[in-house]
């Protein structure tokens, strides 16, 4: 995202910043990404999706083709890890990436929280103990320290608790028949 620099940024100042002049004009890049509730006509278009079951059969990606859909440890959720595999036929909580929001149709889906520490949203169905979080990074990484199991939601993968990276909870608003 580029952005008109206010003329008392002098670019030498922060070269970092200045992503390019163009005829005398110097652009700025944002340092974050920004989302927004306010209505535009993208919001409203709904997100194509296919059933699970063609999810595992046809997906691009591989942590999905030929696997079932993870169910997290701490949530009653399934961890979806891309939005191109939001199944249409699942009519519970899902997990999905929050480069989801860019997609959400407020008429396709409610969202309903985060996987989160502070279990804002009462979603959270397990808390784990310090001595379990000791636990799971010995288990990783075969020494000793802490692995904070309660910051986002959990999967067992080749027999070890594992996070997965921050998830939007979400759940159809009409499933697809």
């Amino acid at each position: 995202m580029l952005f008109i620099s206010p003329e008392e940024i002098d670019p030498k100042d922060k070269p970092s910043t200045a992503t390019r002049t163009v005829d005398g004009i110097v652009y700025l890049r944002s340092p974050s990404v920004w989302y927004t509730n306010i209505d535009h006509g993208r919001r409203h278009q709904p997100l194509p999706l296919m059933t699970m079951a063609d999810n595992i059969k046809f997906s691009r990606h591989k942590e999905i083709k030929g696997k079932e859909y993870q169910k997290y440890d701490n949530y009653n959720a399934i961890n979806v890890p891309f939005t191109d595999a939001i199944p249409s036929d699942y009519d519970g909580v899902m997990g999905v990436p929050i480069s989801f929001l860019d997609k959400y149709s407020p008429e396709q889906f409610e969202i309903i929280g985060m996987c989160e520490n502070e279990d804002l949203y009462k979603q959270k169905t397990k808390v784990y103990t310090s001595a379990e979080c000791k636990q799971a990074y010995l288990d990783k990484f075969q020494k000793a320290g802490t692995y904070d199991l309660n910051a986002s939601g959990i999967v067992f993968k080749n027999g070890l608790l594992e996070k997965v990276y921050q998830r939007v909870l979400i759940k159809h608003k009409n499933i697809e028949k």
